[in-house]
């Protein structure tokens, strides 16, 4: 029989939940997103918690086995307290969001429901690990570069959460300027840069769009955003040895050579050279690799 998770995802501009079965495939008709944003509070969380579970939970097959409920969350997170306080969400810290998807899948089913919570990078980590572009590798990193840049390890296959469950949280690393890599090269952080310099548009799409286009600005923000991740990762190469970096996220998506600039960055500023040899890939498993993630939190 096959055993199913319930896989709730909650970023900075969307929460989403769908079902997950132990081969790693999001149940069809099953995933729905709801909007979050900076003004999202514990109320808000609650209630689009409420309904995506349902949602979710409605399509679940008779006698079918619901193992639990995976969680991986922009953080920083509490484990073991099954709370988050969210960078990109200030009005939802210390929401208890572990008990929300427990009461809200529990409510439906009728029966106690486990959930289990992750930091989002972790949990795309170990969904990488499991069936995506990091397969194999001894030592990885997969990030997201989107609303926010965060990410997670994987030691031989598991998932290394670090001490409090928050290790991969690249985006808060400090560059130039005293800035964080979130602050430079996320897609809100360079469509801003680029209005700075005399650029008309609003979002990554817009940069996307502009760049692709010929428009030298839109061009210079994205090269910026890479070579602000690709030094970060250097730095990460350097420290934890990765053979391998598997990134995702909307934004690293803005042009289709930005998984190479990256590359070439990471290359160019690595001392050593075991850190230049990490390889940076895409992520294999596209905008289903948080909830697939979430979902191995309680099938692995």
């Amino acid at each position: 029989m096959t055993r199913y998770a319930l896989a709730v995802d909650v970023g900075g501009t969307k929460l989403e939940a769908a079902l997950v079965g132990d081969d790693g495939t999001i149940v069809e008709g099953s995933r729905t997103r709801r909007p979050t944003g900076r003004d999202a509070d514990t109320a808000t969380l609650d209630a689009a918690i409420g309904e995506a579970v349902a949602y979710a939970l409605a399509a679940l097959p008779q006698s079918a086995d619901l193992v639990g409920a995976g969680i991986g969350s922009a953080g920083p997170v509490d484990r073991a307290a099954g709370t988050i306080d969210p960078v990109n969400m200030p009005r939802a810290h210390g929401f208890a969001l572990a008990d929300s998807v427990r009461r809200a899948a529990s409510a439906v089913l009728g029966r106690d429901v486990t959930a289990v919570l992750g930091h989002d990078g972790g949990a795309l980590a170990l969904a990488e690990s499991w069936l995506g572009a990091t397969r194999g590798a001894r030592a990885a990193l997969s990030i997201v570069v989107s609303t926010g840049v965060g990410g997670g390890f994987t030691l031989e296959g598991a998932y290394a959460p670090g001490a409090s469950g928050n290790a991969g949280h690249l985006g808060q690393v400090r560059r130039e300027g005293g800035l964080t890599l979130e602050e430079i090269a996320s897609g809100p952080a360079s469509a801003a840069w680029a209005q700075s310099q005399g650029w008309a548009g609003a979002t990554g799409e817009d940069l996307a769009r502009d760049a692709a286009a010929g428009v030298a600005i839109a061009r210079r923000a994205i090269e910026r955003s890479a070579r602000a991740v690709g030094e970060a990762l250097a730095d990460a190469a350097t420290l934890v040895d990765l053979d391998v970096v598997a990134i995702g996220g909307g934004f690293s998506r803005v042009s289709d050579d930005y998984i190479d600039l990256v590359q070439q960055a990471l290359s160019a500023s690595a001392v050593h050279a075991y850190s230049r040899r990490t390889r940076v890939v895409r992520s294999g498993l596209g905008d289903g690799g948080p909830l697939i993630g979430a979902a191995a939190l309680v099938l692995r």
